[in-house]
């Protein structure tokens, strides 16, 4: 029995096969999760799920009145998410310790270093699974989903996961682990052979009361209940606070920095035409030259963090470097492959002031800087000005469009990043449509021009009011540029 678990009804045996969320796609033998909601409790939904097929209900105490009619065994908790990630790992037969887990959380790099992690391990021999905002991967092949592009599932589709994942043959398992997952016990119930910091910056402020909070839920993650190890940047002041409550915990500790005390010690950055980079690590064991095909300081800091990680869990640094060297992440930097007369145009994920910021600081070396951005609706809003002065810090051409309005006005969301651009260099350029703005940057651009299309990297749709339309960034530039091709341009 799960500590602080009670249950009302009567039980005998029950046998089940899985935990749901969602009372439409309940299977027989499933335990249903009534989880309280904005609108309405989980546990009006009941006797749906047992016409359904389930064998049991698991609510908090409000949802046990209300689940009592529906005729099945309730289980009852106060803690809820965490009875709830406890239970899930125990039915799917705790497929997480038979796996090597590592679990990377920060505000940007997250899926970086989770792709990195990826290939390095893969280079070696191992079988890997991956979790995070691109998606599931197990053996560098997409696992088919319906899901949206939360980072970290909630724990009953996260030890589902895990647990076909591990009857597939999977060895290693990589994680991004998002604030969000720590703040509701989505990864409760696992332990990390490594886990790894890599930054804090503005974001996700729609779903934490201040960065203060943000910060303690990415440090949360940092204890002997879900990790072995840690690995920590202290570059970032964020990164230096979670390194001092680790020493205190006991756990073992490994830094990663550009300071003489950091026991990886990352300098010597110098980019690799057309888009790489290198750079010396010193380690333990000596120094090393890491190459990668990403551009950017940035990506060279996950690289490091990654190297770190796997040396924790008894693989040499040396080793890394191959699968390192060839690692390519869709929507990350992401080069599109265009004639050689065309500019070279850039797809990157970035939607934070700092994540933008440093992708173009990545493309500084072009003859001129062409972005294309924009920013989400019903997010962080004050983030937005911030965004904008980044770009148009380093930026010659800037044009502002519509990223995700979701429910807001899209020509607000625009004039709140406008308002961000001031007296910069930048030639400022408001579009409303995305597919229009991306043509812009394509017209405007010469040969020896960068486009860099920023903020929706990997995905696949554009969220405009309830509905999401089909749009892929890559595949719009690539298109487009064929349509320009085709008449004369």
């Amino acid at each position: 029995m799960v500590a602080g678990l009670g249950v009302s009804g009567e039980t005998g045996s029950i046998f089940t096969t899985g935990v749901c969320l969602d009372s439409r796609l309940v299977r027989p033998g499933d335990i249903y999760v009534a989880l309280p909601g904005f609108h309405a409790h989980g546990a009006v939904f009941s006797m749906q799920a047992v016409e359904q097929g389930a064998v049991a209900v698991l609510t908090d105490p409000d949802g046990a009145r209300i689940a009592e009619e529906a005729g099945v065994p309730v289980l009852v908790s106060e803690r809820l998410r965490p009875t709830m990630a406890e239970v899930s790992a125990r039915v799917y037969g705790k497929p997480a310790s038979e796996l090597e887990l590592f679990g990377v959380t920060g505000t940007n790099g997250k899926t970086t270093t989770v792709a990195l992690l990826e290939a390095t391990l893969a280079a070696t021999g191992r079988r890997v699974g991956t979790i995070g905002t691109l998606g599931f991967r197990l053996g560098g092949v997409a696992l088919p989903s319906g899901r949206s592009t939360v980072t970290t599932p909630d724990s009953p589709d996260l030890q589902a996961l895990l647990a076909l994942m591990r009857e597939r043959g999977a060895e290693a398992v990589a994680i991004e682990v998002s604030s969000h997952a720590m703040a509701m016990s989505r990864a409760d119930a696992l332990r990390f052979e490594v886990a790894a910091f890599l930054n804090l910056g503005r974001d996700h402020l729609d779903f934490h009361r201040d960065m203060e909070e943000y910060f303690e839920a990415k440090a949360s993650l940092f204890t002997p209940e879900h990790t072995r190890a840690a690995v920590v940047w202290i570059d970032d002041e964020h990164g230096r606070r979670i390194a001092d409550r680790v020493r205190g915990t006991g756990l073992p500790l490994a830094t990663v920095g550009t300071c003489e005390e950091a026991d990886y010690r990352l300098t010597g950055y110098e980019p690799i035409a057309p888009l790489g980079g290198r750079a010396q690590l010193r380690t333990a064991s000596g120094g090393m030259t890491v190459e990668l095909a990403l551009p950017g300081w940035h990506n060279m800091v996950d690289a490091a963090i990654a190297a770190a990680m796997l040396e924790r869990a008894g693989i040499p640094v040396e080793a890394t470097l191959p699968g390192l060297a060839r690692a390519q992440v869709p929507g990350r930097m992401q080069v599109l492959p265009l004639p050689e007369a065309a500019p070279t145009v850039v797809v990157d994920f970035a939607h934070t002031p700092q994540a933008v910021a440093a992708t173009l600081d990545a493309l500084q070396g072009f003859s001129e800087v062409i972005t294309v951005v924009g920013c989400g609706g019903d997010r962080d809003p004050d983030k937005r000005p911030l965004m904008g002065r980044a770009a148009a810090e380093r930026s010659d051409v800037l044009i502002i469009t519509d990223d995700n309005p979701r429910t807001e006005e899209p020509a607000d969301i625009r004039a709140a990043v406008l308002a961000g651009t001031g007296e910069s260099r930048a030639r400022v350029i408001e579009v409303g449509g995305r597919g229009e703005a991306i043509g812009l940057a394509l017209t405007t651009a010469g040969r020896g021009s960068v486009v860099a299309i920023l903020g929706k990297g990997h995905e696949q749709g554009q969220q405009i009011g309830d509905r999401i339309v089909a749009f892929d960034d890559a595949v719009v530039a690539l298109e487009t540029w064929r349509r320009m091709e085709g008449s004369g341009r």
